[in-house]
């Protein structure tokens, strides 16, 4: 049987500006694109990073999380020259992002730009938030990718500011990380529901009263004339 590869893109974007509340997009726009790829729970290296013209200036809010200049942007190709090659790379895969909502939201507000017809990217592909996950697994605790790759060890001493690129590889390893500890979680609650299920049962076992019919004098007798009479045929005693 010929084996499936599991193809997902951790994704992530940078933009112009950020709104705290949907519509995030609502007068921005996408300024660079980063993917990293794993096939079967292992990093390819086959990643995809673009910067994006946008036309637009960027807010002093943004480049203080990026750093990234319209200086920089000037000659960097728009979203339209960028499109093609973009959904080659994410087609056939299930797409991984931290805080889905809000690159998918920018990402759809460019699509539309574009009228071309091209269906939301939650119509191309499939979508797992890293956010929602991380929140299930640690409820109460801080889970912004800092965060998390402080709690799993991994080395984050290069993101001085965003990056798209940086954070999706940064954001590949919690991924790989956090969906293996996610993975033990459900394991170990059935290994113990399992344990308990069985205490259970015997603790109901011993405080129940088992019910002994015995047989009456009658039943007694026919049971003896039946193992004679299987001896005697047979030439031994059926339990004996």
């Amino acid at each position: 049987m010929k084996k499936l590869n599991l193809r997902q893109i951790v994704l992530d974007t940078e933009t112009t500006g950020i709104n705290f509340y949907p519509p995030y997009y609502k007068g921005h726009r996408i300024i660079e694109i980063g993917g990293v790829e794993i096939i079967n729970r292992h990093i390819t290296g086959n990643n995809f990073h673009v910067y994006i013209n946008p036309k637009k200036n960027i807010s002093l809010e943004a480049l203080n999380i990026h750093g990234i200049t319209n200086k920089f942007l000037y000659d960097k190709p728009t979203f339209n020259q960028i499109i093609d090659n973009f959904l080659d790379y994410i087609k056939n895969s299930e797409l991984i992002i931290h805080n889905a909502q809000f690159d998918i939201d920018f990402l759809n507000y460019e699509l539309s730009l574009l009228q071309k017809n091209i269906p939301n990217i939650e119509n191309m592909c499939s979508i797992i938030d890293t956010l929602k996950i991380s929140r299930k697994l640690f409820p109460g605790k801080r889970n912004s990718l800092n965060s998390l790759c402080s709690r799993f060890n991994i080395d984050k001493s290069n993101r001085n500011i965003h990056g798209a690129l940086l954070d999706a590889k940064l954001l590949a390893n919690v991924f790989l990380s956090m969906t293996s500890i996610q993975d033990s979680f459900i394991l170990e609650f059935q290994k113990k529901k399992n344990i308990n299920e069985i205490n259970n049962i015997q603790k109901h076992l011993v405080k129940k009263k088992l019910l002994i019919i015995h047989p009456t004098e009658e039943e007694h007798k026919l049971h003896q004339l039946k193992l004679d009479y299987i001896k005697k045929k047979c030439g031994f005693h059926l339990w004996n």
